[in-house]
């Protein structure tokens, strides 16, 4: 009959160790945790008129937008002006509910053609991202053509 040694304390905890180490939850990308929208934002005008560029961050469950830590919103125009250029959290027209812990930020920014063709908006967006486990600055850059006839 074979001998069995019994494992010793050291390599149970290994054995343990290795035995665990399959079943820790992957780290979370931030960026999976929303998602950023353009839509609603005025993409044909004409020279003179005015257009809205509209922004929304959209957080997933379980993930939301921080009210605590900075966000930044800076815009530039190519044959477009805005009469402001650099907007904060407080700049957003989504407002908390009453109970509502969080809300997702929405920015409706008024924009000026100041020549015909080919406009664009500039957007650099900085804000941060947060769940239970994690609050992550992410920084976004979009573009948004315009048609100024």
């Amino acid at each position: 009959m074979p001998h069995i040694r019994p494992l010793s304390t050291l390599a149970a905890a290994v054995v343990a160790l290795a035995c665990t180490q399959g079943h820790a939850e992957a780290p979370v990308d931030p960026a999976t945790l929303y998602e950023v929208s353009t839509a609603g934002t005025s993409t044909q005008l004409k020279t003179g008129g005015q257009g809205t560029f509209v922004l929304t961050i959209k957080s997933k469950p379980g993930a939301h937008v921080s009210d605590e830590a900075p966000l930044k919103l800076e815009l530039k125009g190519a044959q477009l002006t805005f009469p402001q250029e650099t907007l904060a959290l407080k700049d957003s027209v989504a407002k908390k509910a009453e109970g509502q812990p969080f809300v997702d930020p929405r920015f409706e920014v008024p924009f000026t053609a100041t020549a015909a063709g080919k406009g664009t908006v500039e957007a650099k967006l900085t804000f941060f991202i947060c769940t239970e486990q994690l609050c992550a600055r992410q920084k976004k850059t979009l573009s948004v053509p315009v048609e100024v006839l």
